[in-house]
């Protein structure tokens, strides 16, 4: 990444001041703008996000917003309520009163004499959410703006649950979002009142998790927030983009197909992260690209930005698998609208253990599996973040407890984009179950590589509403959907297809182990193809290279440990996952503080035993400052019988070593067809 110095406009930067709410409340926030705005203001732009400005966010910060802000914009950090150094508690995600927060912030941000009425959202993951949220309420001065990794459907493609099945993210972010949430505010910028306000997040929170349980199917809890209840809301222009590792590439293809305002789409192969950031590469120019958009919308520049709406996608290219990657292979593909009347579908008709060509008849005689537990020890996290390695291993462990159909070895090259779909017809002999699907790269050597893949609880086959049991042995016909993807097949490779009954840990199993009938006779493989002219983009050299500022100075005090483990004991048969995201403690050079986060998470079960499966988060979190230390620990457990979730947590908080605060929960959820 190139660090550039010197930009266009001269810039001065205010590192704390408040926001003040309706409801009397004031809100944290960081200001970077340039000199000139005193008497020529500029657009605002706002980035509003829960993960504290002034520490965890402030190297990151320290890139974007004073690059933004150099070339002539004011650039502002703003923690949500009851995070970082705002006043107040937050208890959830994307409350009513977090976007009513945000529309008060815009409109103040919009009367400061260094603005010039105009302003912009810009974020990732939550404030990608925050940004498409509060954009379907036109706020009065919001003209844009630039999301990543993001969804516009809560309940559907977020990482509580995928296709009605409960994902084990569901677990591991309730953990981050219950230790982030019981930090304390720093004494520096709060003064005394730290104290008070820290107690306050204590006394209030509790795990989200339980409230996410409470909600196995899709309501109200989750159709509010979700741009997807009515697209039309959103009028201005948007900038979206993700990654195909992300878990959150799908909304950049609807927001394609379904908003009516400019829309430009960028997909790379990245995972969760700013594309000018992006792991694995090639990373690209995305600030530059952030800039040119708000010159057009907020400023009204002919910088012919519009002409480049459509989507922008990374081709990516065959690689042999690895659960990670420093750059993936491929070319940059461009649809001026999508759906592209260029993609047509190829519906290859499942038989005894292929996938056929179009047309072609095979065998008819159900196929029938009951996948073990341990199918899904290998299939990475929901959303990759690149650290520790978590993307997909080498899939043929995992496809000796599956289904396998696969094509014949191609004999030209096959290119995909969009999402596939599996239509199966099927019968169960349990009353809940599920189906993963996984699509497959399979190299002359056997190896195979995850492509895409979806996940459908049978009970959720008509629709995530009003889920319905199964009748034992009756043929139901079902379609599952996967993740969108852009990757190209050579000659030579084959073509897989993956079924499975489980595929734990990405997602908590059902209640029973269920055998599975697949006719396949009725059943198929449907793809996305697209063709690929010769001639395409052959003159066009892709997007500029990454730029940013220079980050602000660090020292790291101790290093962290990562680390991603696979765990079998043949003795007792209990199998796990292990997880360990250590970051080490960082000391903050500029405000001379120490920051330590670490998280641990295990995934294990016993044998073929469904109620045994159990997750575990465990985070800590330290801030220190001379003689100010701070420590919070917290714990998550989840547990399952047939019947019922269990959930056990625990909040410990320390001041220079002495407990403070302590609280414990257990409390148990029905499982609604999960």
């Amino acid at each position: 990444m190139h660090l550039v110095d010197e930009l266009p406009f001269e810039i001065r930067s205010e590192e704390h001041f408040w926001v003040p709410m309706s409801d009397g409340v004031r809100l944290a926030g960081r200001l970077w703008r340039p000199r000139s705005a005193d008497r020529l203001p500029v657009p605002a732009v706002l980035e509003y996000i829960p993960y504290r400005r002034r520490d965890l966010t402030a190297v990151r910060d320290s890139m974007h917003h004073p690059y933004i802000a150099g070339h002539g914009y004011a650039c502002v950090r703003v923690d949500l309520r009851g995070t970082g150094d705002s006043e107040g508690v937050l208890t959830d995600e994307y409350l009513e009163r977090e976007q009513q927060d945000a529309e008060e912030v815009l409109a103040w941000l919009a009367e400061q004499p260094w603005c010039d009425g105009n302003t912009a959202m810009m974020g990732l993951s939550w404030g990608g959410f925050s940004a498409l949220q509060v954009a379907a309420r036109r706020p009065a001065s919001l003209r844009t703006i630039a999301i990543t990794s993001f969804t516009d459907d809560r309940y559907a493609d977020d990482f509580h649950y995928m296709g009605g099945c409960l994902l084990s993210d569901n677990l591991a972010e309730a953990g981050t979002t219950f230790a982030y949430s019981t930090c304390p505010p720093d004494p520096e910028t709060v003064g005394a009142d730290w104290r008070s306000m820290w107690l306050d997040r204590l006394e209030a929170n509790r795990p989200w998790i339980i409230e996410w349980l409470r909600h196995q199917r899709r309501d109200d809890y989750w159709r509010h927030a979700s741009v997807s209840e009515d697209y039309a809301r959103v009028r201005c222009p948007v900038l979206a983009s993700s990654g195909w590792a992300d878990g959150y590439s799908n909304a950049v293809l609807r927001l394609m197909e379904h908003l009516d305002s400019p829309v430009k789409g960028l997909v790379g192969p990245w995972s969760h992260r700013y594309p000018h950031m992006g792991d694995p590469g090639p990373a690209i120019g995305y600030l530059q690209e952030v800039v040119r958009w708000l010159d057009r919308w907020t400023k009204g520049e002919d910088n012919g930005v519009e002409k480049e709406t459509g989507l922008w996608v990374w081709m990516q290219e065959s690689v042999p698998p690895s659960t990670s990657y420093r750059k993936r292979p491929g070319r940059w593909v461009h649809e001026p609208r999508w759906p592209s009347d260029r993609v047509e579908d190829l519906s290859l008709p499942l038989s005894e253990n292929r996938l056929l060509s179009p047309g072609e008849k095979g065998t008819t005689a159900a196929k029938s599996i009951r996948s073990p537990l341990s199918v899904g020890q290998f299939a990475g996290k929901w959303a990759s973040y690149s650290a520790p390695p978590d993307l997909p291993y080498d899939q043929r462990e995992e496809d000796g407890g599956s289904l396998v159909f696969d094509t014949d070895p191609l004999r030209e090259r096959m290119e995909i984009l969009g999402t596939t779909r599996v239509v199966l017809e099927l019968s169960v002999a349990e009353p809940v179950a599920m189906v993963a699907a996984r699509l497959c790269d399979v190299a002359p050597d056997g190896s195979a590589t995850r492509v895409t893949y979806g996940l459908l609880n049978l009970t959720h086959r008509d629709g995530h509403e009003a889920p319905r049991t199964l009748v034992p042995g009756e043929p139901y016909r079902v379609e599952v959907t996967m993740n969108g993807v852009a990757q190209a097949f050579p000659p030579g490779h084959r073509v897989r297809l993956s079924l499975s009954t489980s595929y734990w840990p990405l997602a908590w199993p059902p209640p029973r182990p269920a055998l599975m009938s697949v006719h396949p006779g009725a059943s198929a493989l449907v793809l996305p193809v697209r063709p690929a002219p010769e001639e395409e983009h052959s003159e066009w050299e892709g997007f500029d290279e990454p730029e940013a500022a220079p980050a602000i100075e660090t020292t790291r005090r101790r290093t962290g440990e990562h680390s991603w483990s696979v765990h079998r004991n043949l003795a007792d048969n209990r199998f796990s996952l292990e997880i360990v995201k250590d970051g080490g403690i960082l000391h903050l050079d500029d405000i001379d503080l120490d920051v330590t986060r670490k998280a641990h998470e295990v995934y294990d079960a016993v044998g073929g035993d469904f109620t045994s499966v159990r997750g575990r988060s465990a985070w800590t979190m330290c801030f220190s400052r001379g003689e100010w230390h701070t420590r919070t620990e917290t714990h998550t457990t989840l547990e399952c019988s047939e019947d019922e979730f269990r959930v056990h947590a625990t909040l410990d908080a320390y001041e220079s070593g002495e407990r403070i605060f302590s609280r414990q929960w257990t409390e148990t959820v029905p499982r609604d067809h999960v």
